[in-house]
Parts: structure tokens; C-alpha cells; sequence
């Protein structure tokens, strides 16, 4: 069973594909020595004049974006604190002068950054150039993409020009429903209504199959003036790199009502029963001896609601709602946890094997299936959780005063000692299969379970469940049989008296 055979009532569909990603250029001949100083060989800078060099590539490179803010009528913004929020800077921007496509907006401002600098080796009494932290100036270039819609480019401006761009899969596909004239209805990164979900699913596929590398090298182009000079020297340009990806499949409720009737059992189920074996067999990992790493679940309160998730070392899957969306989402830091089937080198001789996963942008498609294998493995364990939600209702309604056949009766009150005994006894496991009688359940009730009394008080005590449809008569019998609301309404009953029982034995 699935997620969606269980809910088929409350459900529109299920959508997956990527949410948040960082892709990241690194320049490799940069990392070593070599590379280094062949680059400043051809560029004919001695290290002595690296200072002075660096300061003036940093300087064309700023003058290059100011320029772009001009050319395009787009404010250039420099920020005095690199903790204020870059997007937020840029959405107020886009606010106070909308533009439908291209650049919103350049952003300075000065970050901590991994560097080259000149470091002069007293053993050697050498200038020598190495990578050391330092601070420098990034610029965050923010634009509505016709491809990407809302995202960013950051360049760090210093050597070895590092460059990051971030997208996200949900702008990628309201791009490319707009253009297939699918209709949708968004809230925040989420869908909570398309028109064709299955149109929508097959488009959505297709980013993982998209040759990034290209696109990607134009905005390097557009945004760093050196990169055309450094392709010349070393034959090629960036390398792209997948630094963090969120992969989220949306299970699509016909309302917020309808997902806040399951969604607290579900979030129970997934804290209480989901172990550590479970959180490494959803993320396509087997427990053991070998394995060094932490695997921890945390439950976090959220404005948009309650957010659940579980860690495994850097990578991670986690469960939140947003709007009418229950949203299960993989996201991978750390690619070596997983495996790819690809071409390799072993002893001179091309062979295909499986081998750790690497940051490659070519390996989008395997980020895709991985994270898509965890989700489905996730919500097909949450189906074994137990529906209490959808009993809140019906719990209010037997609390009130009801009229029946010209008689009146009192609600339940249903955490009391006597109702929850009671309830207990009726779904007993033999008087649920085979039904109960007045006779067979006062001895769980009550201790003088002979007395007239008290057979009296639990006929009354029927006669109550009875006309609230808690419980019906088998026809021709004494018996009585619990019904299918009845069922609900007493695992809820019992299920919320054990959480109070907890609470207070923790309290104390």
C-alpha cells in the first residue's frame, strides 16, 4: 500500500523532483602548486607583484558588475554586514522596481573566503603562494531567469574566483508549466494544486537529464571577466559540482484540513517507531560494524508547522507540512555515502562497476534516483501509521448531549478513569472479534461486578455508547459489537490518555 492508496480520498497526486540546489565552480589547476604558478607565468607576474595584481583583477571584476547593474537599470547594493539577508535584500529590490526577466539586482558584500595570498617561508627564505582564510568581497548577481526564475550567481572576487549558483527545482518547473500552459497553484516552493499532474511529472523529469555545464559556463562568462583568460591559459573552465541538493516529493492533500486529520499521527508514527536501522534503509544503507557516524531523528516546532527529520552523518531525510503539502525531502551533502554505476580504470582497462558517488554535475541523474528511492521508502513506512486524527470530530460530537428516540443523552466524558476502562474492555481482543455482553465486560470495569447496581449503571452505560454509535447490537443476540466509528473514536480516546499518563509521569 501506498501513501496515496491509503489517503485515495484526500489526495490529488504526488510530485517529485528537486527543490533547493547549490551547484558550485571550482577552477582545479588553482589547487595545485603547479597550476598556480603556471597561470601567473603566462600572466608574467613574479610573487612579489601578486598582491598588486590580485587588487587589480579584484578591481576589474567589481567595475564589471557595477556596469551590469547600469547597463540593465538595476541597483547595485553594497551591504555593511555580510549576516543581513541577501534575498531579502534582493525581493525588497525587486519590489520597488519590478522587472519581469533578467538581473534583479548586484549585491556587495565582504565574506570570509579560502584564498590564495603570498606567505614568505622562513626556512626557505622563499615567496611561496598558498591558500590561507582570509576576507574579501563577494557579489551576489540575483535575476528572474526565463529558465530558472528566481536565483542567484556568487563570485568571489579574489583569487581563485570561486563561483556558486543556486536554483531551485520548484522555480525551474513553474518555468516550464508556464510555457506547456499547465495551470498551478503555488505557495511558497511548494504546489498545492497542478492541473495535470502527470504532464507535470514527465516535465519535471527532464532537469535531470539537462546538460548544466553549458548554461551555467554563461553566467560564469557574464559574471567574471577573467574566466575568458583563464580558459585560454588551461583549456578549460570551471568544474561544476553539486555542493548540496534537495531532492522533495509532495504528496498533494485536497486541503489543509484534510492533511492536519493524519499529519500528527504520522509525525508520531515516524519519531516513535522509526529506529536507526530504519533512517540508514531509507537513505539505501545497511547497518554495519563498519559504519562511524551518527544516525539521530529531531522533531522541530516551525511557523508553517511541525518539521521531523532524520540524520545520517552529512546527508539527511526530513518530513514537514506546508499548506495542504505533506512533504517527505532527501538531501545529500556528502555523494560518497552512495554509489553510481559507472566507467572506470582499473589496471589500464575500461570497466563499468559500482563505485562511491562523486560532486560531479554529471551525476544529477544518480542524486535523482537516490533521493527519489529514499522518499518512496519513507512514505511507504509512514502507511503503517495509525489514523487517529480523523476521530478529533467525532470525539467532539460524543462529548455533547444528544437525542435519541425521544431520549436524551449525555455525552462522554471521555478521559475519565471509568470511560477509558470501559473502552478498554469493549476492544478487548475476544470481545472485539466475537462482541461483548453486559455480562462479560463489568468484571474489567468494576470490582463488585454482580452487584444489581452495577449491572444497571453498565446497562446505562451501553444504552449511552449505543446512541452515539459507538457501538451496535448484533441482530437476534444480547451482544453488542463495536462499530467501525467506535473503533476510531476508542484508539484515539486511549491513545491520548497514554500520552497524558507520559506527560505526567515524566513531569513528576
Amino acid at each position: 500500500m501506498t501513501i496515496i492508496d491509503k489517503y485515495s480520498d484526500k489526495v490529488k497526486g504526488i510530485l517529485n523532483t528537486f527543490d533547493r540546489m547549490i551547484i558550485k565552480g571550482h577552477l582545479r589547476q588553482f589547487f595545485s602548486t603547479s597550476g598556480k604558478m603556471y597561470f601567473l607565468s603566462e600572466e608574467d607576474v613574479l610573487l612579489k607583484d601578486f598582491g598588486a595584481y590580485a587588487e587589480k583583477i579584484t578591481a576589474k571584476i567589481k567595475d564589471n558588475a557595477v556596469q551590469m547593474a547600469k547597463d540593465a537599470s538595476r541597483p547595485y547594493i553594497y551591504l555593511n554586514s555580510s549576516k543581513t539577508s541577501k534575498e531579502k535584500t534582493a525581493l525588497e529590490a525587486l519590489e520597488n522596481s519590478p522587472v519581469d526577466e533578467g538581473l534583479i539586482c548586484v549585491i556587495a558584500t565582504v565574506e570570509t573566503c579560502t584564498s590564495l595570498d603570498i606567505y614568505k617561508n622562513k626556512e626557505t627564505f622563499k615567496l611561496e603562494l598558498r591558500n590561507r582564510q582570509r576576507k574579501c568581497l563577494y557579489l551576489y548577481f540575483y535575476y528572474l531567469d526565463k529558465e530558472f526564475g528566481f536565483m542567484h550567481v556568487k563570485l568571489q572576487t579574489w583569487f581563485p574566483f570561486e563561483i556558486q549558483v543556486y536554483i531551485n527545482g520548484r522555480e525551474h518547473l513553474s518555468k516550464q508549466l508556464d510555457k506547456a500552459g499547465i495551470g498551478y497553484k503555488r505557495y511558497d516552493n511548494c504546489f498545492t494544486h497542478i492541473d495535470d499532474i502527470e504532464k507535470a511529472q514527465e516535465i519535471a523529469n527532464k532537469i535531470e537529464s539537462k546538460k548544466f555545464s553549458t548554461t551555467f559556463d554563461v553566467f560564469a562568462q557574464r559574471v567574471n571577466p577573467m574566466i575568458e583568460r583563464i580558459t585560454e591559459i588551461f583549456g578549460n573552465g570551471y568544474f561544476w559540482c553539486v555542493d548540496q541538493c534537495e531532492y522533495a516529493s509532495d504528496v498533494m492533500f485536497n486541503s489543509r484540513a484534510d492533511l492536519e486529520k493524519v499529519y500528527p499521527d504520522l509525525v508520531e508514527h515516524a519519531l516513535i517507531s522509526f529506529n536507526c536501522e530504519d533512517v540508514m534503509t531509507f537513505l539505501g544503507r545497511k547497518l554495519h560494524h563498519s559504519f562511524a557516524g551518527e544516525v539521530v531523528s529531531d522533531i522541530k516546532k516551525r511557523q508553517q508547522g511541525v518539521r521531523i527529520k532524520h540524520r545520517m552523518k552529512s546527508n539527511s531525510i526530513k518530513m514537514y507540512d506546508k499548506d495542504s503539502v505533506l512533504r517527505i525531502e532527501t538531501t545529500i551533502n556528502d555523494p560518497h555515502e552512495f554509489k553510481i554505476y559507472k566507467e572506470v580504470r582499473r589496471k589500464g582497462v575500461e570497466t563499468m562497476e559500482w563505485v562511491n558517488m562523486g560532486k560531479s554535475i554529471a551525476n544529477l541523474y544518480r542524486y535523482a534516483q537516490v533521493s527519489l528511492s529514499a522518499n518512496t521508502r519513507y512514505l511507504s513506512a509512514l502507511t503503517a501509521a495509525e489514523d487517529t486524527g480523523e476521530a478529533v470530530a467525532e470525539i467532539e460530537k460524543v462529548c455533547e448531549r444528544i437525542t435519541k428516540n425521544n431520549r436524551d443523552y449525555a455525552g462522554l466524558n471521555i478521559l475519565s478513569k471509568e470511560v477509558t476502562d470501559i473502552f478498554a474492555a469493549i476492544l478487548d481482543g475476544k470481545n472485539h472479534i466475537n462482541g461483548f455482553t453486559n455480562k462479560s465486560i463489568r468484571p474489567a470495569i468494576f470490582k463488585d461486578s454482580d452487584d444489581k447496581k452495577t449491572r444497571n449503571k453498565v446497562t446505562r452505560i451501553l444504552a449511552k455508547l449505543r446512541a452515539h454509535s459507538i457501538i451496535s447490537k448484533i441482530p437476534r443476540t444480547f451482544s453488542y459489537r463495536v462499530s467501525e466509528k467506535g473503533i476510531r473514536i476508542i484508539y484515539a480516546t486511549l491513545k491520548m490518555k497514554k500520552r497524558e499518563v507520559r506527560k505526567f509521569n515524566k513531569s513528576a
